[in-house]
Parts: C-alpha cells; sequence; structure tokens
C-alpha cells in the first residue's frame, strides 16, 4: 500500500511545529511555501517553495499526488492561498490557525478592517508610527498623503521593502521575531513611538510589542483578520496532528 501523504500548507511556525510532529510517522510530509521569505525555516520533511501557480495550479497537484489530507497552516492574512484551499474539494481540509489577540485592561487598540483603514486613521492618531504589517504592501502607508506628512514611519519587516523611492520620513528596520518585551520596550523608547500599527496575528512572537505600547500608554491600530470560507479549524499543532492521525486511522 503506497505511502499517504499530507500536505501542509505552510509559512508559519505552526506549521513548520505540525510537520515536526508528523514527522515521526508513517506519512510523506509536504509543506508549500509562497517564498516571499528567501530563507525560510524549514521543517522535516518534503519541502515546495513558490506556490502553485494559483487554484488550478494546486488542483493538478492534488490531482497528480492523491494526497490523504490538506491543512491550511498559512498566516492568518493569507487571504489567497486560503481561498484555493477551500475551494480545493475532494480531499479532507483542515484549517490550523493561532487565535487572535484579546484585549485587556489599559489596552487602546482602534480596530479596522484593512490596511487602507490604518493609514486613513494613523495621521488622526500618531506622529511617530511603528509599522509591523509586513512589506508586501507597505506602500499602502508610504503612499498615503496624510502618512507622508507624519514625523516618522518606523517600518519594521524581515526583509527590504521593494523600491528605493521611500519618502524621507520612513524609516526600515530589518528584523525577525520572535521580540522580547525588553526589545520592544527600547524600540519605542529610542524612536519615541506614540502609535504602533499591527496585524491581529495572535501568537506569542510578536505579541511583545502590544504590551509595550500599553505600558507606554499609546494606542494601537489593529488590523482585523480577512474573513475565510468556512473549513474545519483546529488552533494548535497538537490538535491538527491528533486530527490527521485519527483520520488516517479511520482511511
Amino acid at each position: 500500500m503506497p505511502q499517504a501523504t499530507a500536505l501542509i500548507l505552510g509559512g508559519t511556525t505552526e506549521a513548520r511545529e505540525l510537520a515536526e510532529l508528523l514527522a515521526g510517522d508513517d506519512l510523506r510530509v509536504v509543506t508549500s511555501y509562497a517564498g516571499r521569505t528567501t530563507d525560510p525555516r524549514k521543517p522535516p520533511g518534503e519541502s515546495r517553495t513558490g506556490g502553485f501557480g494559483g487554484a488550478k495550479g494546486l488542483r493538478d497537484w492534488l490531482a497528480a499526488n492523491q494526497p490523504a489530507t490538506l491543512i491550511d497552516a498559512t498566516h492568518p492574512f493569507a487571504e489567497t492561498v486560503s481561498a484555493h484551499a477551500a475551494e480545493a474539494h475532494g480531499v479532507p481540509r483542515l484549517r490550523l490557525v493561532r487565535p487572535g489577540w484579546t484585549e485587556g485592561p489599559g489596552d487602546r487598540w482602534l480596530r479596522v478592517d484593512s490596511l487602507g483603514g490604518a493609514a486613513d486613521l494613523l495621521p488622526k492618531t500618531g506622529r511617530r508610527a511603528l509599522i509591523t504589517t509586513g512589506r508586501q504592501r507597505i506602500a499602502t502607508f508610504t503612499t498615503h498623503p496624510a502618512c507622508t506628512a507624519l514625523e516618522l514611519l518606523l517600518v519594521r519587516c524581515v526583509e527590504p521593502p521593494e523600491g528605493d523611492d521611500l519618502p524621507g520620513n520612513v524609516h526600515v528596520v530589518l528584523d525577525r521575531g520572535p521580540y522580547s518585551l525588553d526589545h520592544e520596550r527600547d524600540l519605542l523608547e529610542a524612536h519615541a513611538i506614540d502609535v504602533v500599527v499591527a496585524k491581529d496575528s495572535g501568537g506569542d512572537a510578536t505579541r511583545a510589542k502590544l504590551d509595550a505600547a500599553r505600558e507606554r500608554g499609546i494606542p494601537v491600530i489593529l488590523v482585523d483578520r480577512p474573513r475565510k470560507e468556512a473549513m474545519p479549524t483546529v488552533h494548535t499543532p497538537a490538535e491538527a496532528a491528533a486530527w490527521v492521525r485519527e483520520l488516517l486511522s479511520d482511511a
């Protein structure tokens, strides 16, 4: 009997941890990356980079490889890939996604439904901003007329934004989490940050900026997660591994 295959749509810590949990099973584990980061931390098993070339490419791969299951463990804001996973009928599917952050006493969160909404609100909220929404759509802020008039847009990302024509008030910090609370305190203090812009990514790796903002008494503009098509969902790699094992035991 051929070895069963599990396809993990990855790029997150949870995807890597799931592959590690399944590595000891009698299972072919394939993790796919979009390829936006040049040096991702690869998990055990097989890896493929660059995606599948759209929904049709994913369907073709599924038809050729006949995996036992597909686990969407992409970033909570990876709308396109998650949509393709939800459309991959004919294979048991699961979504593995970390819970979003919960506001607590002392937090000053301003929730918006898009990056565009965050850019519109930012000039009304502060003058020196730490922007941690990634490099892919940083132009939403750097080309916004009101944002270009702010004193500082401190953009933190893993790799440099594309293009060399950033406004003079933009300063790029290249860094990769996880970040400690002391690290975030020092960053906000050193640059006199008075507002933080973030996506509701959830998890512990980048949570400290929210705690540092609360201590400093400054607001956080938090972009809500996009709505995604309903799928069976778990929130931890352990739950996902148990789901896969139960699925295969019933096969």
